[in-house]
């Protein structure tokens, strides 16, 4: 019988900051193990559950896949994070689909498509294929599956191989909803879009990590960081079951002495979950002048009932959240010191009750912090179930706008 793996978010700091004067690129986690998905249906390298993390890279074009195994009764995660090395110009149609399917290529769900978003930069972009065990469905039965990971149209921007770094992990299934269909879903009502208290101070200093692996922990308050144009920064924030996360992030003023040109979608506030799903992105323009992003979420961990939409469905875990901020590195094409300085940013951070008052949560089984009590209210991480991993494991956990799936045959959107 499996043994139940335990799964902590542990995080290293090691390589966040780069080396002075190179732009911070993703950093893939320490141990990855070099694969190279098939480009064949058949015959794709396996994927094992649990702390195992692997890379890979994929051309423009190019269809990959992989095998996994599934039991009969989990849901399973298969991600994929595709990070473009920084400040690189990428086509208007490229990114990364995501997809599940059993052998003869029936789809497990819907697949995911997220795109690199060129008109602002080149950002590290992820998500997950999922699989939800329900009753007569193609894909309830232990097996082995097919996880299928495509590159989109590079014309027009970079066409060199994009790294991407792959993860497979498991979690009991939830309880069962309205008509036995299985998953989170919103708490009965509307939730509140803005935070009862934000904080606005200056902010206590950190340094954001540079991916999922080495995202650096912060909690309610005020956090000060500084971006140059076309790095992007990872934030881990602990999210309890029935909570609402609040963020913002305040872009400074670029430093002086040259003119700094407008550019559409030139900062961001990005979010993804503790499986590295997609929750959601905001952006606004940026002139080398304040700008600020902010995000609000649904309630973490509500179960019973189906899910709609990318923010309901990517909140159905309680854990750590992964913000993300961006700045473009158009942002830098201006001259004399502002053109690669880098500029101050203030990330805000809540973590609220949800609002109005809603029925007691209901949390769906994954990594949930909960409450100790003895300790002060510091946070108690159960993890995620490695199917077949034989052994308790300890190990480290972890976008943009929803597209219809490219197939190889098909255009992307």
């Amino acid at each position: 019988m499996t043994v139940l793996g335990l799964l902590m978010a542990v995080t290293g700091r090691a390589g966040a900051a780069g080396e002075a004067g190179a732009l911070t690129g993703y950093a893939m986690a320490p141990g990855a193990q070099v694969i190279e998905g098939a480009l064949a249906r058949d015959g794709g390298p396996p994927l094992r559950p649990g702390p195992h993390t692997y890379k890979d890279s994929v051309r423009p074009g190019e269809r990959k896949h992989y095998t996994v195994e599934l039991d009969g009764t989990s849901n399973a995660y298969v991600s994929a994070v595709a990070a473009p090395k920084p400040g690189s110009a990428m086509g208007p149609r490229d990114g990364i689909d995501v997809a599940l399917e059993t052998p003869d290529g029936t789809p497990c769900g819907a697949g995911r498509h997220r795109t690199f978003l060129s008109a602002g930069g080149a950002y590290p972009v992820a998500d997950y294929a999922e699989r939800v065990p329900r009753a007569g469905s193609a894909c309830a039965a232990a097996g082995t599956y097919r996880f299928v990971l495509e590159r989109g149209d590079a014309a027009g921007g970079d066409g060199a191989p994009v790294p991407v770094e792959l993860q497979y992990v498991t979690a009991p299934a939830g309880e069962e909803g309205p008509g036995g269909q299985g998953g989170p879903s919103s708490p009965g009502g509307a939730w509140a879009s803005q935070a009862p208290r934000m904080p606005d101070g200056p902010g206590r200093a950190v340094s954001g990590g540079s991916g999922f692996n080495d995202a650096a922990e912060v909690g309610a308050g005020s956090w000060k960081d500084e971006l140059r144009p076309g790095e992007t920064r990872f934030y881990r924030v602990a999210v309890t079951a029935g909570r609402q996360l609040f963020a913002r992030a305040r872009f400074g003023a670029a430093p002086a002495g040259g003119a700094s040109p407008y550019v559409a979608g030139g900062v961001r506030l990005g979010l993804n979950n503790t499986a590295r799903g997609y929750v959601m992105n905001r952006t606004t323009g940026y002139q080398g002048k304040d700008a600020v992003v902010s995000l609000a979420t649904p309630p973490a961990a509500y179960g019973g009932g189906v899910a709609v939409g990318d923010a309901v469905r990517g909140m159905r875990f309680a854990g750590w959240y992964y913000l993300q901020a961006s700045l473009s590195p158009r942002a830098g094409a201006g001259t004399g010191a502002s053109a690669a300085a880098a500029v101050p940013v203030t990330l805000d951070v809540d973590v609220a009750e949800a609002r109005p008052a809603a029925p007691a949560p209901k949390p769906v089984s994954g990594i949930i912090p909960a409450r100790d009590k003895e300790r002060g209210g510091r946070l108690r991480v159960i993890g995620y179930t490695g199917v077949g991993t034989g052994s308790a494991l300890l190990a480290g956990l972890a976008g943009w706008t929803w597209a219809a799936r490219r197939r190889s045959r098909g255009v992307g959107a």
